[in-house]
């Protein structure tokens, strides 16, 4: 089957005149390559089947927007989250707000619409602490993530479901204990996180806020997944478990150590900022949103990711840390070479490297701040009760056109 169509070939494809395909290479949507004769051109067959599959998609208008997933909508309603002129709000509320001085507690009965009882106060250790500290033991040496997933995995069959909410508390102290390798544990989820990694009073505040920045971001791809999964009937520490798989990949979660990655190596140079340009001009280098440094840029915030923003007006305030300095400065140079903020994953891994944390801390905040907002989105999807079933858009060959 021929890969290059003449104009009237591509044309006839289309269903459209010869001016009208002019119009679509004009118009960037297509692109010609020259033919044998003198004016002639060619067109990619697997471009013109991409755009006769779109065109076919417009002529149906509503009805193939409405068809997508489940068997239904490509953009899923929730009352969830809304993110909107740079401004995250939470069931209404101003997440940065709220980041200021709620705990994570508090922020997940507000994501799961309970303003009447707080179902942490139900929450009670559910596997034995020496059962626990057995299952620990073979991870121990893993990062946060990979021991996260395992430990719930292998913890899933040993828990008794009550009703959805306490269970979701109950998860959320399990996976703590998880990602941080500790006990079981009825504390504040951040004061957990700094029992663990041994921060003082002083550092409370910050990682409190962190987890809160993480809590929720409406359907990215670890939330999607969580709310495919949950769409299927399939228990929550499952939908869980699709989350953490999904936050593991170096797109999402894993940014964070990419990050931190970028910066260890900067800061152990003589020279950051040719550091930093250096690690800009790698050919075939993975790098962050709009092919810029990872840490920097989202496409959601045109005007800088307001967690990011936060969190490092947070670091700031932590006076006298040369440590948190330097990294003020790395943070102010990489923004002058690719003209974008630091976002979330930077200001995590900032905080990671600013206190010596434990390798992979930064995912441990994210992984826990977001299980919050997994929990709400597979309550919701589960309450909805539709499954969530994408339609595809063929763009591939034809056996029966002839050319």
């Amino acid at each position: 089957m021929k890969k290059l169509l003449s104009a009237a070939e591509a044309a006839k494809l289309l269903g459209v005149s010869t001016a009208t395909l002019y119009s679509y290479v004009s118009r960037g949507m297509l692109s010609s390559l020259p033919g044998t004769g003198e004016r002639s051109k060619l067109y990619p067959r697997d471009q013109l089947l991409r755009l006769a599959a779109r065109r076919k998609d417009g002529r149906q208008a509503g009805h193939a927007v409405e068809q997508a997933i489940d068997w239904g909508k490509p953009i899923l309603e929730s009352r969830i989250t809304l993110i909107e002129h740079g401004v995250i709000r939470y069931r209404g509320h101003d997440a940065m707000k709220l980041a200021r001085s709620a705990t994570l507690e508090q922020v997940a009965m507000i994501l799961w619409d309970s303003d009447s009882k707080s179902y942490f106060d139900d929450a009670t250790p559910v596997i034995e602490p020496q059962r626990w500290s057995a299952m620990r033991e073979p991870f121990a040496g893993c990062l946060p993530l990979q021991r996260g997933a395992a430990l719930l995995a292998a913890a899933t069959p040993l828990l008794k479901p009550s009703d959805p909410l306490t269970d979701g508390a109950q998860l959320m102290r399990l996976l703590a204990a998880a990602l941080l390798d500790a006990d079981i544990s009825t504390a504040p989820l951040h004061q957990q996180c700094c029992d663990a990694w041994r921060l003082g009073a002083e550092h409370a505040d910050l990682v409190r806020a962190a987890l809160i920045a993480c809590a929720d971001h409406e359907l990215n791809v670890s939330t999607f997944t969580v709310r495919c999964v949950a769409s299927t009937g399939a228990s929550l520490p499952a939908a869980l478990l699709a989350g953490l798989s999904a936050l593991s990949g170096p797109r999402h979660g894993g940014e964070s150590l990419r990050v931190w990655a970028m910066i260890d190596a900067a800061m152990a140079s003589d020279d950051t900022h040719g550091a930093l340009q250096q690690r800009l001009a790698q050919p075939g280098l993975i790098l962050g949103y709009g092919s810029q440094l990872p840490g920097f840029g989202h496409p959601l915030y045109p005007d800088g990711d307001p967690r990011g923003r936060m969190l490092i007006q947070m670091l700031e305030a932590q006076a006298g840390n040369a440590e948190i300095a330097a990294l003020l400065a790395l943070a102010d140079i990489a923004s002058k070479l690719t003209g974008q903020a630091p976002n979330i994953d930077f200001a995590l891994a900032a905080i990671e490297h600013a206190f010596g944390l434990a390798r992979g801390a930064s995912q441990t905040l994210f992984a826990l701040g977001r299980c919050a907002g997994w929990i709400a989105h597979a309550n919701e999807q589960a309450a909805d009760g539709q499954l969530i079933r994408p339609r595809a858009r063929y763009v591939g060959t034809f056996d029966f056109l002839d050319y």
